[in-house]
């Protein structure tokens, strides 16, 4: 049982199948924890470069090994949740949060073993998934629960063993299998009643994937484009990186913050709806798809989604990289430099949400090429990770929106029952 550290040390046991091993209980553990520090290609700066500093255990060489490692292969892929799921044999209660630097890895992980697990595995897992992050949230918005997760989930960690170890018939194996936080609008001190758990049978619940196109005049909507050709160009300067602000982060600030923050900047583009008539709703996976091309062999493609509030404030939902030459993947057999000026499709892993974008709001998709200190600032050199002799070179970067290059954000839609709404306190009688 345990978080982080003791939660990856929980998979691995679980993993190494011992005999006498009945049942975990495991809070934000990844699923690959090279894919995890290399996401989209892309490597975590603060949360790995500066978390070993921070551990005093970082040399030149013990960094340059570190960014080799985003090629992969049997050293990188030793330890890789995904590679040992199917040894698993027991029931495992997994515990995340949208806003956790693992987000990803309790999702896929209950998603393959409650489904495909091995005997004892299958059918027997758990999962929650609650609205916070690797430690306290910053910004300005406040989810019930996001710093405690005793009071997001009761004491359904002792219930678990105690079912488990001590067979006592609690009742935990007869609900459903998944209970996750719907976000909403979450202002401090207005938080929305559409903020609430949901319990349903499996993860992620039946979607409809819904494709929102980015136009040249920086809307954002359902309707493919028709022009033949439309684009937008920008210089990308390594020298001066589009700064951080919120995220899943480990050792800085993290959650849901105010994207206001990056000051207007020409290499970073704003798309966005329309204020919306009605609830847009998602749960599950969400990507972008990215028509992109650059002036030389390599560069990065980043995209943020936002939940933009009728008062402005741009609430960040998820941000993720993907690094041009690793756009088939990072076996050394499928890394390829792009040709300058030849766009291509980049898919972008935007990891998992759950998330009703309200009345009122808008749907907002930010397209870049960094975020820093969260994301290593390519050098748009295509030098070889983990050496960096080459000087730094200025990018020129073209997104296109056109009908045969459609650049668009993929959002999982859902119909959830929404919950009634809070009636109203009973009119106060005046004297007579």
């Amino acid at each position: 049982t345990g978080g982080s550290a003791l939660g990856i040390t929980a998979n691995m046991a679980a993993i190494a199948a011992p005999p006498h091993l009945v049942a975990a209980y495991i809070v934000v553990a990844p699923t690959n924890r090279n894919d995890n520090s290399f996401m989209g290609g892309v490597l975590k700066d603060k949360d790995t470069i500066g978390w070993t500093r921070g551990q005093g255990g970082l040399t030149a060489e013990v960094e340059a090994g570190i960014r080799r490692s985003v090629i992969r292969g049997v050293l990188t892929d030793r330890n890789d949740m995904t590679q040992g799921l199917p040894y698993i044999r027991i029931p495992i209660y997994n515990v995340g949060g949208w806003y956790d630097i693992f987000d990803s890895g309790n999702t896929a992980n209950f998603t393959y073993l409650q489904n495909f697990g091995a005997e004892g595995a299958r059918g027997n897992q758990k999962l929650l998934m609650g609205p916070f992050g690797h430690g306290p949230l910053s910004g300005d918005l406040a989810y019930p629960g996001a710093d405690n997760l005793r009071a997001a989930n009761g004491d359904q960690e002792i219930r678990w063993f105690n079912y488990w170890l001590k067979g006592e018939e609690n009742g935990i194996m007869d609900e459903p299998p998944v209970r996750y936080y719907m976000m909403a609008s979450a202002r401090k001190g207005a938080l929305s009643p559409l903020n609430r758990f949901i319990n349903t049978a499996n993860w992620p619940p039946a979607s409809r994937e819904t494709r929102y196109y980015a136009s040249a005049d920086g809307g954002l909507s359902t309707r493919r484009p028709t022009s033949d050709q439309s684009f937008l160009s920008y210089r990308f300067d390594p020298a001066n990186p589009v700064p951080t602000f919120g995220g899943a982060n480990l050792t800085f600030d993290r959650g849901p913050m105010d994207q206001r923050a990056v000051a207007p900047r020409q290499d970073y583009l704003r798309f966005q709806t329309p204020v919306l008539a009605g609830n847009v709703v998602i749960a599950g996976k969400v990507s972008v798809e990215v028509w992109g091309a650059t002036d030389g062999p390599d560069t990065d493609f980043m995209a943020k989604l936002i939940d933009v509030y009728p008062d402005g404030y741009e609430a960040l939902v998820l941000d993720a990289p993907i690094r041009a030459r690793y756009r088939n993947g990072r076996m050394r057999d499928e890394v390829r430099m792009m040709t300058p000026g030849a766009p291509e499709r980049l898919v972008i892993d935007m990891w998992q949400t759950a998330i009703t974008f309200e009345k009122g709001h808008r749907i907002m998709l930010v397209i870049t090429s960094s975020n820093a200190p969260r994301f290593e600032v390519n050098p748009n050199t295509g030098e070889a990770p983990g050496f960096n002799t080459l000087p730094a070179r200025v990018a020129t970067n073209t997104v296109y929106f056109d009908r045969s290059r459609p650049t668009a954000l993929v959002l999982p839609v859902i119909y959830p029952d929404e919950p009634p709404p809070t009636p109203a306190p009973p009119a106060r009688r005046g004297r007579r």
